[in-house]
């Protein structure tokens, strides 16, 4: 019998380690007005590169509110790798919901396909993380020798 992948396995507390991995190495650049004017560019450059639409021009309010996204989810991703805990990948799979809809809101409103990118790997981590909780409310059968 294969074991289930159950928030209380520790291959699901890798799987909150490796969503906070990715988080950090991603947001990092969000974090700072400087990091962000360099990433900024560098998404820009990739974007039109591959002919996935423009990134809109650098302001004060649009860096601001990069930065408070990126120092949040910096710290979210380093309590997530130091102290991995099972409700960790609940409430960050809720998290990865919430950031997928509102990047499935400015696709739809004509941000650059870049951000395609970033919507996929925020539905497979909120994915692999909430299923295994929805699958341990479910009722589970009776073992065949108990029924």
């Amino acid at each position: 019998m294969i074991p289930r992948f159950t928030p209380s396995r520790p291959a699901y507390l890798r799987a909150v380690r490796a969503s906070a991995w990715y988080d950090l190495v991603v947001t990092a650049g969000f974090a700072t007005p400087w990091t962000y004017a360099l990433l900024h560019g560098a998404l820009s450059s990739l974007s039109g590169a591959f002919g996935l639409g423009v990134m809109p021009a650098l302001d004060p309010m649009q860096t601001l509110f990069a930065n408070l996204m990126g120092s949040v989810v910096v710290v979210w991703a380093v309590l997530r790798i130091v102290r991995p805990l099972p409700v960790h990948g609940l409430f960050d799979g809720a998290a990865r919901t919430l950031f997928a809809a509102w990047q499935a809101y400015a696709l739809a409103h004509g941000a650059t396909r870049l951000l395609w990118l970033f919507l996929i790997a925020e539905v497979a981590f909120g994915v692999v993380q909430l299923v295994p909780w929805w699958r341990s409310r479910r009722p589970q059968p009776l073992p065949a020798n108990l029924s």
